[in-house]
């Protein structure tokens, strides 16, 4: 068996200034200069400024450890980085070992020349990327997004995140550091380099055929096997071996009636473990691996149909529709964006009825455990590469040579995963005009197809023959490349809405195939707010928050739309809440018409599902993982059932829609409740439907032209309900009117609190008139909400667990709770 040194740990850092303190691997230098007080709190205030000049000096890691004479005498001893950012020197012993220039790659070297029996050095030195980008692009200028706003200058000449330059959501600090785990391995013979397993499943889906290839490194010759075990919850389903011959053993299994993983809302994800045992002629192990699986058919459907051509995943012979948001980096800093952190957002993706996140281009490919948590989910996985909104050095081979590994490797790591569902070559590149061309600056077509049409689509179709490759996001196959938003083809990233200020009706009238990028700004909650800012500098024209808020347009945008929608709100906290109020509201016009559009659309994801620091943002869920009104409306609007209305002003008709993406044909009770302002009702009712599997329709079409003449289009609201069986599933709101022009009474809200189980609080909200968008908060406590921001008609009343992050006494919640309603953000107390 291998024999391990980790070399995880405690390390030194020297820099600048004499500078020489304790570090931790993984890490980067800002975390270490930090946790040793040496640079404030990056976050806070202004105080990226104060850290600029991190990222503009030359820092060393440092360590010493024991190597055995056991490891030395092993055939062969392989230093292993999982990942070195960036730009690396590595030094062994006083001696230059080699240079790195790829965080995205893993690196190994046999030091075996270098060691020796007893104390040894390993010295890492970075080189700073900023100032090598920048120095690039004096000799070459190449064209990026956000020159002169919210990017440092160079990022695209580095292999390395790209958002650690700036983005138009975070921080320019660009860090550097041993940013994953390091260790040395030693063996003898051979060992496990790669493992690839192949599915072919009947088209009953009854049986499944597995080839596991193994690749094996080996050091002498001689007769090797490879035995195979799959398992399920502990018990082997299938086993086989195999003889290696010419560095690789192809070992078939088969597993009669396998239980199939699923998309999250579609069924369940059972996860197989294949593990891979390598021996020698004498039946003596080698080396030891294993993964885990999800058995299932994933792929990307295009087919010429009525509208153009289709776009849509399908899962086990069942076409569904993506639901779901894009991800970024959860933190500027890898290693502050924890596992733990990176599971309780995605949790919270799965909680809004999630099936798909797409992670992005610009920043990283993510942990192990990330998509280790994906197949856990059901949590689909649209994986970039790492290309954004820039121009690359598509002429220079040494850098075409760099990516051609990069790509390598992090397809051979990840393409087990059972959430795996398509490759995506590039961010943006094909949207931003400037991007491309045969201008200075511009990468020209040609390099451009090289890149993502040739190179990176054939390393992946070596490495994952059976997962789509899609060479931009987003990209039109059919007609003009050129305009990447044709609604009959592809995917397209719609902004008319927020960048072109369009209004929030001008979604109904989008039907493009699949919208994997659309969004809306918010702030995160005051709470948050509090955590970056000083008591009074809590406005949002004020340079703190300006500094907390990256879009060129962002305040302005939210402002104008604001007062489109709403009433002037009264007060910083008022105006904080009703941003994510207005924020959700226009997520959710875009997402329930293209759900009611299914099949010619099949996908939404908007821009973004999380932060990276604490800032006014598209997020859903704030740097703290705390939900905005946004991630509430997504349950909602992205549940497998919905009811939802569309309003039609001249003839005052509302056409009810159900749409139902579950896999099987559901018996429901559409319920409509027509009310004036003070809870008067004028017309209720209900409907019987069979919804038809994966379906969508109208079911009732209410026609209130009378009503409305008599009671004027500000005075009413329609209620709907959806039940299943005795269990309401979905419910909604239509209004003739905007919200700032309804002629809103007072609610008189009231509030009980009851203890529950496990440390949380019942809190019923009751309204003696309709109030719309009531909220619950904690005054002084972080909590989180079973539901938020729902809407009660006169004399309804709706329960809501609270389970406080800290244990607390009902005393306490009850001194802490306030309920509020879009009636309260306008009122002068």
């Amino acid at each position: 068996m291998n024999e391990l040194l980790e070399l995880d740990g405690e390390w030194t850092l020297t820099g600048p200034k004499k500078i020489e303190i304790p570090a931790i691997v993984p890490g980067c230098v800002h975390a270490d200069l930090h946790r040793e007080k040496l640079i404030p709190d990056p976050y806070y205030r202004d105080n990226e400024k104060l850290v600029q000049w991190v990222g503009e000096e030359s820092w060393t890691y440092t360590r010493e450890f024991e190597a055995s004479e056991s490891l030395l005498g092993r055939d062969r001893v392989m230093l292993r980085f999982d990942g070195l950012d960036t730009l690396a020197t590595i030094s062994i012993n006083g001696r230059k070992l080699a240079e790195t220039n790829n965080m995205f790659r893993e690196w190994e070297f046999d030091v075996k020349p270098l060691l020796k029996a007893g104390a040894n050095r390993i010295s890492i030195k970075f080189a700073s990327a900023l100032k090598y980008g920048l120095a690039k692009q004096k000799e070459r200028f190449l064209w990026q997004t956000g020159i002169d706003h919210h990017r440092l200058e160079g990022g695209q000449w580095v292999r390395k995140e790209q958002s650690n330059f700036g983005w138009d959501w975070g921080p320019m600090i660009v860090t550097c550091g041993i940013w994953r785990s390091v260790r040395i391995e030693a063996f003898d013979t051979a060992e496990i380099s790669q493992l690839l397993v192949t599915q072919s499943l009947s088209k009953n889906f009854r049986k499944a055929d597995l080839e596991v290839e193994t690749s094996v490194s080996a050091t002498r010759r001689g007769k090797l096997k490879a035995f195979v075990t799959l398992s399920l919850g502990g018990s082997v389903v299938a086993s086989g071996e195999s003889q290696v011959s010419r560095g690789k053993a192809k070992t078939q299994l088969t597993v009669k009636q396998p239980e199939l993983w699923w998309p999250n809302g579609l069924g369940e994800q059972p996860l197989y473990v294949f593990a891979v045992t390598l021996l020698d002629a004498e039946g003596e192990v080698l080396d030891q691996s294993s993964k885990r699986i999800g058995i299932r058919e994933l792929k990307l459907v295009r087919e010429k149909d009525q509208w153009g051509e289709s776009f849509c995943f399908q899962a086990n012979g069942n076409r569904f529709f993506s639901k779901g948001a894009n991800w970024i980096p959860s933190d500027q800093f890898d290693v502050w964006g924890t596992n733990e952190r990176n599971r309780d957002l995605l949790k919270s993706a799965a909680e809004a009825n999630m099936n798909m996140i797409r992670v992005w281009g610009g920043g990283k490919y993510e942990r192990d455990d990330f998509y280790d948590a994906c197949d856990e989910l059901g949590i689909c996985i649209w994986q970039d590469f790492m290309f954004a909104c820039s121009a690359y050095p598509g002429f220079d081979d040494e850098f075409v040579d760099n990516v051609k590994v990069e790509v390598a490797q992090n397809v051979q790591r990840i393409r087990h995963h059972a959430c795996l569902a398509i490759w995506c070559g590039n961010n943006e590149m094909e949207h931003i005009p400037p991007i491309l061309g045969d201008e200075p600056g511009q990468m020209p077509w040609d390099e451009y197809i090289n890149l993502f049409d040739k190179v990176i689509a054939k390393v992946v179709k070596q490495n994952d023959a059976q997962t789509d490759y899609w060479p931009s996001s987003e990209h039109s196959p059919v007609g003009d490349r050129k305009f990447s938003q044709n609604p009959d083809c592809g995917d397209a990233h719609l902004w008319k809405v927020w960048h072109g200020r369009r209004p929030f009706e001008w979604y109904r009238t989008a039907y493009h195939r699949f919208c994997s990028e659309f969004g809306f700004q918010s702030f995160p909650e005051p709470s948050t707010i509090e955590t970056y800012t000083n008591k009074e500098e809590r406005n949002v024209t004020s340079y703190v928050m300006e500094q907390h808020q990256r879009s060129p347009i962002g305040n302005s945008a939210i402002i104008d739309y604001m007062l489109s929608w709403f009433r002037l709100p009264v007060g910083f906290d008022n105006t904080i809440w009703l941003t994510q109020i207005l924020q959700g509201l226009a997520i959710k016009y875009a997402v329930e018409h293209w759900r009611m559009n299914k099949p010619r659309c099949m996908g939404a994801l908007y821009w973004q599902l999380n932060d990276c620091w604490q800032v006014a943002s598209w997020s859903s869920v704030d740097f703290f993982g705390k939900w905005k009104a946004l991630h509430y409306a997504a349950r909602n609007f992205y549940n497998p059932l919905l009811v939802t209305g569309v309003e039609d002003l001249d003839t005052s008709e509302v056409a009810i829609h159900v749409v139902n993406d579950l896999l099987e044909a559901k018996p429901l009770t559409v319920g409509w409740k027509v009310v004036d302002v003070d809870g008067n009702e004028f017309e209720t009712g209900t409907k019987k439907v069979r919804s038809r599997a994966n379906s969508t329709g109208v079911v009732k079409v209410l026609k209130l032209k009378k009503l409305v003449a008599e009671q004027g289009q500000r005075g009413l609201m329609i209620k709907l309900s959806l039940k299943d069986g005795r269990k309401v599933v979905s419910e909604n709101l239509v209004t003739f009117a905007r919200p700032k022009h309804l002629t809103l009474v007072d609610p008189k809200l009231s509030v009980k609190v009851k203890v529950a189980p496990r440390g949380a609080f019942d809190i019923t909200i009751s309204a003696q008139k309709p109030s719309l968008w009531t909220w619950l908060e904690l005054k002084g406590m972080d909590a989180r909400f079973s539901d938020n921001f729902v809407h009660l008609m006169a004399g309804e009343s709706n329960t809501i667990r609270v389970t406080p992050t800290e244990k607390t006494t009902l005393a306490k919640v009850k001194k802490a709770v306030v309920a509020r309603s879009v009636f309260d953000t306008y009122q002068e107390k």
